[in-house]
């Protein structure tokens, strides 16, 4: 048997599967679509359960994929042993309502036999107890005696989730040979050791179940298949676990290598690179597809993973920030069946550099902190750490809690998890009540599911913006109805329409739907699934019924304006990354009529320059009318045209290329102006951060700078008539005011200090000793803060060495301040404590430091009692 590398057995796969009918496809973002059930894509079928479920139409009744998968339920075991890891390739083939058994199960045992080599006699079949159609044909059809198809019953070989669509499964095991075996007697199929693989699961979808035990057949049968890429090397290749297959291993000795350790020379070691071995895989493809490091979601879940790596990378020796190099070996392993891998890899380095950096800055600290608790615990003598304290190295020190349990675990020690998930509850409630009431799809529930599949809207828009077409359904708000009346609110749906829903960061189109006898108000334009587009809004008049013919009408002014902003934000993305780099991502955008907003991958502040040169540049474009011209072509020419492509995007087989002369190039689904000129003006209004590595701008265009710069101009109208001056000069006037007021505010100052002075007059006969410290406390009217601390450093001053408290009471109000010199300090007096001692009699609070402190109240009629408590309190504090 030829030891095929993983690259050879992915295209081998596919290859098969397409010369069978198969249409392949690309593997989906491991960004779950419409589907809120999940964070992220776990298996082959998860992307395809639209078509499953018959949501949507699928693109042709045979599919075969390649899908990147990541599983975390059990990341705190990955690594402690070489059979599992987070992030794994699923090959799969599906059939919807199409071939059923006989052609599954054949061409399992062709694949496996005839195209990988596998040896037929070392192939074990197993079958859901009762389902005989599947063991007579593996036993009569395919030739597998009897005694090596095994029969298991619901927990192995049934797959149901809940209700809905469910059926047996068969899977195929490949007997690795007594070498990898426990060596017992009785080692076959199901034993827990590593002799016997499963390697090929066939779903066979033929009920429809109600999740009580009841099962009706399904009228439209489907199949569902996976077999783990990297396990079926492991067979192939005959090495011991997925972490020694050939792209695997050159992960994991480059590991090694940066850590100057040998695999199998000491088991702590084996751990912890198989853990970055592993985790530099998920993070790297995740980041592929525009996942960021968060504190929520899946950004959680990859920051964990990066910290986890980030670690156990320290834990071998690696010194600095080491996985964008590791990256570099994932990339070159993996480009091949996902190139945007290599498309992104500066995206991908950066991200990773920049968490592993933001984690390297307080690992060491909260690495201390713990071992610090630890030391606690163990002169306590106890063996959990407490929740409140696992919260704080989460909040302050960034640690997730499965990294603090991975440490605590290595010192035989646990952690209050419950404490953990109390400290955290406002997070968790919050998260509860943001979560969507889903379908069995995890979609929101909404009456266009009801809608049939078939049904689909053509988008007529991009040459012009009104429209004949056909009504094929409408609906209220809750159901699917034949008509909508006057005064309804519902949505229309027709065969072909102008209007652009609300897709790629383009806000909707609005406008009018109208028949000679009606008018909709279109408030709204909708993608719905399946390829339909929902027209939402209100009958005006008439009434709107299926198979009207009717006209559609975009509103011209907002689209156009839309337009200029759409057109902007392809300038404003080629500027930035000429301004600040190549690194520039986009992370998001949002345009509609008024105004854009571009969020972009960048890891600091932009200066003024920078913004000033950004939009410089984009007004030499705007003023060089560079032609836009669209072209639709295939996804492989387009990219050939060095076209820029959005993360996580699901693009057809045909994309649309907008090219705005040599400046820029993007796929954009989008509509746009046809000359750059038409844009007329662009403005920056402002620059901030949003997420770790995210920035965000947001600009105006066309008529919405003109309107900006009429608003600005009024208000410099406007100030300027304030201070009695034109615009002109309204710079020099205000400067000269300031001047001014520095003037009189230093004479203010002056005459209130006197008018204070003048309202204590001589106190010095007030002067109190107290354990031979100076105590000045006395009561002044109508004096504020500012006053006091004046009146408080000449007092000081004549007193030479002692404490000075003063009481000031102005319309209701009071203010105290104590003031201590040094000589009082070194005997004990402490202004802070004083003030908090005596405050309250005034029905306040303050304090400050030691030599000096203030406070308010709301209780004028405490100030005697307040200054008698100041001998008592300064009493307290003086040493005998």
């Amino acid at each position: 048997m030829k030891k095929y590398g993983v690259n050879e057995l992915r295209q081998m796969f596919l290859d098969f599967f397409e010369s069978k009918g198969h249409l392949v496809m690309r593997s989906f973002s491991l960004v779950p679509h419409n589907d809120n059930s999940l964070l992220l894509i776990n298996a082959g079928m998860a992307p395809l359960k639209p078509y499953f479920t018959g949501q949507e139409v699928p693109p042709c009744k045979r599919v075969a994929t390649c899908q990147k998968c990541i599983r975390t339920g059990d990341i705190e075991n990955i690594g402690k042993t070489a059979r599992h890891g987070t992030f794994f390739e699923m090959l799969g083939n599906f059939s919807f309502g199409d071939y059923f058994k006989h052609e599954a199960i054949g061409w399992t045992w062709e694949f496996l036999t005839e195209v990988v080599g596998l040896e037929a006699d070392r192939l074990y079949p197993s079958v859901y107890l009762e389902d005989d159609e599947a063991f007579d044909i593996w036993n009569q059809e395919i030739g597998v005696p009897a005694e090596r198809i095994f029969r298991f019953g619901k927990e192995d070989n049934f797959w149901e989730h809940g209700s809905g669509p469910c059926g047996p499964c068969s899977e195929v095991y490949y007997d690795r040979g007594e070498k990898y075996g426990c060596g017992k007697p009785d080692c076959t199929v199901g034993c827990e050791c590593d002799r016997y693989i499963e390697i090929w699961n066939n779903v066979f979808t033929q009920f429809d179940g109600d999740g009580k035990g009841n099962y009706e057949l399904l009228e439209s049968k489907n199949i569902d298949t996976g077999m783990g890429l990297e396990r079926l090397a492991a067979v192939v290749q005959d090495v011991d676990s997925i972490f020694d297959v050939d792209t695997i291993f050159a992960l994991r000795q480059k590991v090694c290598e940066l850590a100057g350790k040998e695999y199998h020379q000491e088991y702590k070691w084996d751990v912890s690179i198989r853990i970055v071995t592993d985790h530099i895989r998920s993070a790297s493809f995740m980041i592929s597809d525009g996942i960021m490091p968060s504190n929520e979601g899946r950004g959680y879940v990859l920051r964990r993973i990066i910290r986890r790596a980030s670690r156990h990378g320290r834990l071998l020796g690696i010194q600095g920030a080491f996985l964008a190099k590791l990256s570099e070996t994932v990339i070159e392993g993996s480009k091949d069946g996902y190139p945007e891998l290599f498309d992104k890899k500066d995206f991908i380095f950066n991200v990773l550099t920049e968490e592993e950096n933001k984690f390297n800055k307080t690992i060491d600290q909260g690495l201390s902190i713990l071992n610090d608790m630890c030391e606690d615990m163990k002169q306590s003598g106890k063996t959990v750490l407490d929740g409140q304290d696992a919260f704080k190295l989460h909040d302050t020190y960034g640690f997730p809690l499965d990294l603090t349990k991975e440490i605590l675990e290595e010192k035989n020690l646990g952690v209050d998890e419950e404490g953990f998930a109390k400290a955290m509850k406002e997070q968790k409630e919050q998260a509860r009540k943001a979560r969507k009431v889903t379908n069995y799809m995890g979609a929101d529930a909404t009456v266009y599911e009801e809608l049939d599949p078939a049904l689909t809207s053509a988008f007529v828009g991009y040459d012009r913006l009104t429209h004949q077409s056909e009504i094929t359904a409408l609906t209220t708000e809750d159901e699917i109805v034949d008509a909508l009346t006057d005064g309804q609110v519902g949505t229309i749906l027709v065969k072909e329409t102008p209007f652009y829903a609300t897709m790629g960061g383009q806000s909707a189109d609005t406008g009018i739907i109208s028949t000679d006898g009606g008018e909709f108000k279109v408030e709204d334009t909708v993608k719905l699934a399946g390829g339909k587009v929902g027209h939402i809004g209100k009958v005006i008049s008439g009434m709107f019924k299926k198979g009207d013919q009717v006209t559609l009408a975009v509103d011209e002014t907002n689209r156009n304006s839309t337009c200029k902003n759409h057109s902007a934000t392809h300038l404003l993305q080629k500027a930035l990354r000429t301004v600040l780099g190549t690194h520039v991502e986009q992370a998001g955008s949002f345009v509609n009529a008024d105004r854009l907003r571009f969020d972009f991958s960048h890891f600091s502040a932009m200066t003024s320059e920078e913004l000033a040169r950004v939009e410089q540049i984009v007004n030499d474009e705007i003023m060089a009318g560079l032609i836009v011209d669209t072209q639709e072509m295939s996804i492989e020419d387009a990219k050939k045209t060095g076209a820029m492509a959005l993360f996580g995007e699901k693009y057809g087989e045909k994309v649309r290329v907008v090219k705005m002369g040599d400046f820029s190039t993007e796929l954009c689904g989008g509509t746009h102006v046809k000359n750059t000129s038409t844009i007329a003006a662009f403005k920056i209004v402002s620059e901030a951060g949003i997420a770790a590595g995210v920035r965000r701008i947001e600009a105006l265009t066309g008529n919405g700078v003109f309107a900006y710069y009429k608003e600005l101009e009024a208000t410099v109208d406007k100030a300027a008539k304030i201070v009695k001056t034109n615009p002109a000069a309204l710079t020099e006037k205000l400067e000269h005011m300031m001047a001014e007021m520095k003037t009189l505010q230093s004479e203010i100052d002056s005459l209130k200090s006197k008018a204070a002075k003048d309202a204590l007059g001589d106190v010095m006969d007030q002067v109190t000793e107290i354990k031979n410290v100076k105590l000045l406390a006395t009561k002044v009217d109508g004096v504020d803060m500012n006053g006091l601390r004046d009146l408080g450093d000449q007092l000081k001053e004549k007193l030479g060495e002692g404490v000075v408290v003063l009481i000031s009471t102005t319309d209701g109000k009071v203010n105290l301040i104590a003031m201590a010199t040094d000589g009082a300090m070194t005997k004990g007096a402490h202004a802070g404590n004083l003030i908090k001692g005596i405050a309250g009699l005034v029905g306040g609070g303050g304090g400050g430091r030691p030599n000096m402190a203030q406070a308010g109240g709301k209780n004028p009629a405490g100030a005697d009692a307040a200054l008698a408590e100041a001998a008592k309190v300064l009493e307290g504090q003086l040493k005998s």
